[in-house]
């Protein structure tokens, strides 16, 4: 990664071959400029003859704004720049995006069961919203605690099979809350190497060893796990499902380990819970293995109702040590009423009703299997899970399928770095919808 105090000192230079594209170097950095682009885009579409400008065009080195402007139109010029589309009205099948004349259909969002715009979840928000204000103004421990947050936190407990539960102000809260807690300088750490930012960001808080084992790797976590038995306690973290690639973890085999080397088992169910097991309690029941996770995070901002929030649930002991010492707990506000209403409902819904989940298992597999006859290259090692993403390779080109697919009335977003590694730039499907079915035909793409 190119330091910041280095490439501060950049100045312009253009592609000549494109107009559309302006970088900004200096003579002195040039290859670091070169190597920060091939990393964004390892084939660009355009040549890339560098030019330098005249002197009256360069940005002031002493100006950081106009630096940080420079790294903007590098990521522009990439293919990697992340335009934030406008949407008017509630998330749904179908939405309206600004400068769109009709609704298109929305095959990207998180909302998996569609129970953000379930009338039964919109009226508990409204009632929670009237019966228990705006909003408390206060964090937990002074006087933002309600009985919903208190009902709230015993359903989520109840639905993972867990003691207790706390809530927080979003998942990635709850990942920077738990590892500083949990772990001491005697202790160790091993990560999965692409488990989620907020799950790197909240271990990087703590003082214990860490380490990183291969992406899903066995024999790679055994061996970590074999060469640091004297740690006082070892933790293994995974996701439950990896959100770019829809990789469901091997969770028996990481259980196992944990059981012979004496480890916990920490496990991020945001892209699980709610609708991947027969009942939707996440990827322990759906690999059959409920019971054998010591620690569960995950978030209500996905198919938990979509609106926002995240959770901790395991031992007392744990949710207890985490409400006297966790710091985004602590000095966060809690979460607003009408949020909290509607994650009530959810649970309820989920509970009582699970049939939601068997429409989605039947949308994924027939958009799975008609993409992989089209020819595309679809991520994932469990065909029943919606993450289903469309492995395009070049960032501009995921980039311009999904402006493409926008005109033709299909909302989904090019993924590529620094979201995922360099050259594997998807599109990320989430094949969750009830009422619509899209067939896409193959077509060359035009020059």
């Amino acid at each position: 990664m190119i330091c910041i105090k280095r490439f501060r000192t950049k100045i312009p230079f253009t592609y000549r071959s494109d107009p559309r594209s302006i970088l900004f170097f200096s003579q002195r950095g040039v290859a670091d400029a070169a190597a920060f682009v091939a990393r964004c885009c390892p084939e660009p579409p355009f040549a890339a003859t560098p030019r330098l400008i005249l002197a009256s065009e360069r940005f002031s080195t002493r100006n950081s704004k106009e630096s940080r402007l420079s790294y903007v139109l590098i990521v522009q010029a990439a293919g990697t720049y992340k335009n934030e589309r406008v949407i008017i009205g509630p998330q749904g099948v179908t939405v309206k995006v600004q400068g769109q004349d009709k609704p298109v259909i929305n095959f990207c969002a998180n909302n998996y069961l569609g129970l953000s715009s379930h009338p039964e979840v919109i009226k508990a928000g409204q009632e929670a919203l009237s019966s228990h204000g705006a909003g408390l103004s206060s964090v937990r421990f002074i006087c933002g605690t309600q009985d919903m947050h208190k009902l709230l936190e015993s359903k989520i407990a109840k639905f993972h099979g867990m003691e207790d539960a706390i809530l927080y102000a979003a998942c990635f809260d709850a990942n920077g809350g738990i590892f500083e807690q949990l772990t001491n300088p005697d202790d160790l750490i091993i990560s999965d190497e692409l488990n989620h930012a907020s799950i790197i960001d909240g271990i990087r808080l703590s003082k214990a060893k860490k380490l990183r084992y291969t992406h899903m790797d066995m024999g790679d976590l055994e061996q970590k796990l074999k060469d640091n038995q004297d740690a006082r306690q070892r933790v293994i973290v995974t996701d439950g499902v990896f959100s770019m690639d829809g990789d469901v973890a091997p969770l028996k085999e990481i259980c196992d380990l944990a059981d012979k080397y004496n480890a916990l088992v920490f496990m991020d169910e945001c892209h699980a819970s709610g609708f991947f097991g027969p009942t939707g309690r996440g990827t322990e029941e759906a690999l059959g293995m409920s019971g054998r996770v010591d620690i569960i995070n995950s978030t209500l901002g996905k198919a938990l109702g979509g609106s926002m929030g995240g959770y901790t649930t395991g031992p007392k002991p744990l949710i207890d040590l985490l409400r006297q010492r966790s710091r985004p707990y602590l000095f966060s506000n809690s979460l607003a009423p009408a949020i909290v209403g509607s994650s009530i409902k959810v649970f309820d819904l989920l509970m009582n009703d699970p049939s939601f989940i068997g429409s989605l298992k039947a949308n994924v597999q027939r958009f799975r299997t008609n993409m992989t006859n089209l020819g595309f290259k679809v991520l994932g090692n469990d065909p029943t899970h919606p993450i289903c993403p469309v492995l395009l390779g070049d960032a501009r080109l995921a980039s311009e399928m999904a402006d493409a697919l926008l005109k033709k009335g299909i909302y989904v977003i090019g993924f590529s770095y620094p979201v995922v590694p360099t050259g594997k730039a998807r599109i990320r499907v989430q094949a969750w919808h009830f009422d619509y079915y899209v067939m896409i035909s193959p077509g060359r793409r035009s020059a």
